[in-house]
């Protein structure tokens, strides 16, 4: 592995646990343990698995109410009535309608709380600079680590630390200590189960870790059981499954822009991109992502290209897997908006070989949130 590799601060302790480590996003990363991505993808549905996420970005926007105004200019959602502990999904949206990056939103009491993907948080953080940095502040946190515990037993580990924890919500957030230091807590993450992401001081996160890894529902997770679990869950990474080509709408996230940002709302558009989006929310989106289950057991990969019974190119593969909980295939997929309807069936070309897919409706596994 290249030794210009970052590291997280949970880099000695993956070693320790024998993790697999590969490249990801420019650090050396956990991509399973000893007992493999099968059985971390069961702990995380069954009871409670640990994720290093600490290579994400982090942010402070110092100065909540003009921060959200001035951040509400890059992003189509609602930002300026988030409440203080509430957290919101969003995306950094450019001129032609397209993802630079999707991103995590908490108000707190003083500031804005951000969490951005980590192949694209050096692009964010100039973004924010260039376009809103004579607005409000934007300070990266690099001496914090980022902990995802996720998992149906989650809560019941985590409280044992702080019995606070337990009163989060789904998409809620706040301070609590834990192994004896400040943590700001969020009730989410990328799985699809109940959990909790942990910003924790760099300085803290192996004994955190460990604490967590002490508890008897608790077994460390790497990044292939993260994007199995993801990938049932209908949750879109970026890079694959959005990117800068891709609308919000076609991606199928027209529910993360609330009714106060769309046409005919109190401040609708003034955002990159907004023009595009909002004729793709009036019906216009060319394409539509689609989740797909294949009818032979043969599993689809990104790149696959799909086509029609007749075979004309419909689209492609974004993320596919056989997958560890519903036990067949499944892909997530961009195809023409007149074939993104359930139970259409498409052919993937793999390898030179037509294997049939239905069209389903996301997620495949049920998501199983706190609300």
């Amino acid at each position: 592995m290249s030794a210009d590799l970052l590291q997280t601060p949970l880099h000695a302790l993956h070693l320790e646990l024998g993790a697999k480590m590969v490249p990801f996003a420019g650090y050396a990363m956990p991509v399973n343990y000893p007992g493999g991505i099968m059985a971390e993808h069961r702990q995380c549905r069954e009871s409670a698995a640990l994720f290093d996420v600490s290579h994400m970005g982090q942010l402070r926007l110092p100065d909540a109410p003009a921060a959200a105004a001035a951040l509400e200019t890059l992003v189509p959602a609602d930002i300026v009535d988030l409440a203080v502990g509430k957290q919101r999904y969003t995306q950094f949206t450019n001129a032609s309608g397209g993802i630079l990056d999707d991103l995590m939103i908490t108000r707190r009491e003083d500031d804005l709380f951000v969490v951005v993907n980590a192949a694209c948080k050096a692009d964010d953080l100039r973004h924010l600079q260039t376009h809103i940095g004579h607005r409000c502040q934007i300070v990266p946190l690099p001496d914090r680590a980022l902990l995802a515990l996720q998992g149906p037993q989650a809560v019941t580990a985590l409280q044992r630390l702080n019995a606070g924890v337990a009163a989060l919500t789904f998409m809620t957030g706040g301070h609590f200590v834990l192994a004896g230091v400040d943590c700001f807590v969020t009730r989410s993450g990328y799985t699809g189960e109940d959990g909790f992401e942990i910003s924790v001081p760099a300085e803290a996160a192996v004994d955190l870790a460990r604490q967590l890894l002490a508890q008897p529902e608790v077994k460390p997770a790497g990044l292939g059981a993260r994007d199995t679990l993801r990938l049932e869950a209908g949750l879109c990474l970026y890079g694959h499954d959005i990117d800068t080509t891709t609308s919000p709408v076609e991606a199928g996230l027209a529910w993360s822009i609330q009714k106060v940002r769309r046409p005919g709302g109190a401040r609708a558009g003034h955002y990159p991109g907004a023009a595009t989006i909002e004729k793709h929310l009036a019906g216009a989106a060319p394409s539509k992502r689609v989740g797909l289950v294949g009818l032979e057991r043969v599993p689809v990969r990104e790149g696959a290209v799909l086509h029609d019974a007749h075979g004309h190119k419909l689209g492609h593969v974004t993320s596919g897997t056989l997958a560890p909980t519903v036990n067949q295939p499944i892909a997530m997929a961009y195809v023409a908006i007149n074939h993104a309807h359930p139970g259409n069936e498409v052919y993937a070309d793999v390898r030179g070989k037509r294997l049939p897919m239905r069209v389903c409706a996301m997620p495949f596994a049920p998501h199983r949130y706190q609300r």
